[in-house]
């Protein structure tokens, strides 16, 4: 079966992609994704999906915004590909998306996050071109909201 590209922009498209939110946080529910989703989506949170016929097979999530240091970035966010559907192709085909949403919507770079432990992650952006440029900083303040 094909696979197809989709842009999902309003809460009952992302809300019908639960399942596979779940690979990346299994402890999550519904209601707490819905309500997340509900905050997000104010805020220039959209989502990019991979489709074989109705089931999707690849996500990301995407935040738009502008800094002083960039100007205006697209943030990749939660990027998974289903584990039956690995080395498909699916993870390049929605990096290959997102290039072109960053350039169609005036940014100047695409930017993201991986867990300095997930070396898998590291080597697949390092082969689409991405670089590391710094170190994201936490200190987590209330360790129970946590996902």
């Amino acid at each position: 079966m094909q696979l197809e590209i989709r842009k999902l922009t309003i809460i009952d498209e992302m809300l019908a992609q639960f399942e596979i939110i779940k690979y990346l946080y299994p402890n999550f529910t519904m209601e707490k994704y819905q309500s997340y989703l509900i905050e997000m989506i104010p805020h220039n949170y959209t989502q990019v999906g991979v489709f074989e016929g109705e089931i999707c097979v690849g996500l990301s999530g995407l935040w738009s915004g502008t800094k002083l240091w960039s100007g205006k970035y697209l943030e990749i966010d939660n990027f998974i590909v289903h584990p039956d559907h690995r080395l498909k192709g699916i993870g390049k085909m929605m990096t290959d998306s997102i290039d072109v949403i960053a350039k169609e919507t005036g940014c100047t770079m695409i930017v993201l996050d991986a867990f300095t432990s997930n070396f898998t992650a590291h080597k697949f952006y390092y082969n689409q071109g991405y670089v590391p440029k710094g170190f994201h900083f936490l200190k987590i303040v209330n360790e129970s909201g946590l996902s």
